[in-house]
C-alpha cells in the first residue's frame, strides 16, 4: 500500500486532513508538508490508528461508518472496472483525442477514489470490498461510443452510472453526519456529478437531469424495487427497504413546492433539476439499476 499516494489522495477531498489527524494543530502546523506526510505515513500500524481516530466520528459509529465506505468502494470498483472496459475496447480505440482524454481523466478519478476508500476502510481495521466489476456480457452489447441508442453506447451507460453513483452518495450522506467523513464522501459526490455532467455534455445532451435528456424515463431516474431482484447477494449490509425514494422529477423540497412556493415561479423542469435526489441501497442494487450490471 503506498500510504504517501493515500495521504495526498485524501487531501485532495479533505483539505483540512493533516491537521485533523491531530488535535494538536499547533505541532502539526509548524511542520511543512512533506514533513507531516512523512509522519502520518511512519507505519501502518500508526495510519490506521489515526484513520480510526480521525474518522470514528462523534454520534455515528464506526461499524456504520465502514459499512457506508464499503458500499462506496463497491460502486467505485463497478465504475472503475466499467471505464478500464472502455479503454481496452476498439470504440475507445477510434474516439477522438478529446474525448479519449476525458474517459482517461475520469478512470483516474475512479482509481484515486478506491485508493482513497481502500486505504481508510483499512484504516478503521475492516477489510474492504473487492471483486465487484461491470458484467462482461452486458459490456459487449455496447455497440457505439456515444452514438445511436443511449442504452447501447458505451457513454450512455457510463451517463446511467455516474448519475446512479451521484444519488447512492446522496442516500446514505445523513449516516455520517456527525463524523469528518461526510466531507469526504460529499467531495466524492461532488467528482462523481462532475463526470456524469460531462458525460451528459459528450453526448449531446443538457449537463444535468433533465425531461429533455434521451435517458430520462430510465428507473435510475425513478425510485422503488422490482419484484426478483436480491440486493443482498453483493455482500454488502442492506438496510431496511422502507418506500420508495423521490424521484428526479421531484419538484417540491421539505414540503415547500419549488415551482411557487420561493416568492418566484419555477417551472417544473427547472425545480426538479435544481435538486439531486437520493437512491436507498436496495433501489441502487435493484436489477432495474447496479443490481443487473454488476457480476464476471
Amino acid at each position: 500500500m503506498d500510504l504517501f499516494k493515500i495521504i495526498d489522495q485524501l487531501a485532495e477531498v479533505d483539505a483540512d486532513v493533516l491537521g485533523r489527524f491531530d488535535s494538536r494543530r499547533a505541532i502539526f502546523g509548524s511542520l511543512g508538508t512533506a514533513a507531516k506526510r512523512s509522519a502520518l505515513a511512519a507505519t501502518p500500524l500508526f495510519l490506521g490508528a489515526l484513520f480510526q481516530k480521525a474518522y470514528a466520528g462523534t454520534t455515528g459509529t464506526t461499524a456504520t461508518a465502514v459499512e457506508v465506505l464499503q458500499y462506496a468502494l463497491a460502486l467505485e470498483l463497478f465504475e472503475q472496472d466499467f471505464y478500464k472496459k472502455v479503454q481496452a475496447s476498439a470504440l475507445y480505440t477510434a474516439a477522438s483525442s478529446t474525448d479519449k482524454a476525458a474517459i482517461d481523466q475520469i478512470k483516474k478519478h475512479e482509481d484515486s477514489h478506491v485508493t482513497l476508500l481502500q486505504g481508510a476502510i483499512r484504516g478503521m481495521s475492516a477489510t474492504p470490498v473487492s471483486g465487484v466489476t461491470f458484467r462482461s456480457t452486458v459490456f459487449a452489447s455496447l455497440v457505439t461510443f456515444k452514438t445511436g441508442t443511449a442504452a447501447t453506447s458505451q457513454l450512455g451507460i457510463a451517463q446511467l452510472l455516474e448519475d446512479t453513483g451521484v444519488r447512492a452518495y446522496k442516500g446514505r450522506a445523513g449516516e455520517l453526519l456527525g463524523t469528518d467523513l461526510l466531507t469526504v464522501a460529499l467531495q466524492i459526490h461532488s467528482v462523481e456529478a462532475r463526470h456524469a455532467a460531462k458525460i451528459r455534455v459528450m453526448r449531446g445532451q443538457l449537463a444535468w437531469v433533465n425531461p429533455a435528456d434521451d435517458l430520462a424515463s430510465h428507473p435510475v431516474y425513478t425510485s422503488g424495487v422490482t419484484t426478483g431482484s436480491n440486493p443482498g447477494q453483493f455482500g454488502l449490509v442492506v438496510p431496511a427497504y422502507t418506500t420508495a425514494s423521490p424521484t428526479e422529477n421531484n419538484t417540491t423540497q421539505s414540503a415547500v413546492p419549488i415551482t411557487t412556493g420561493l416568492g418566484t415561479t419555477y417551472t417544473a423542469s427547472d425545480a426538479a433539476a435544481a435538486f439531486d435526489e437520493y437512491l436507498q441501497v436496495a433501489e441502487v442494487l435493484d436489477n432495474s439499476r447496479a443490481g443487473s450490471l454488476i457480476g464476471a
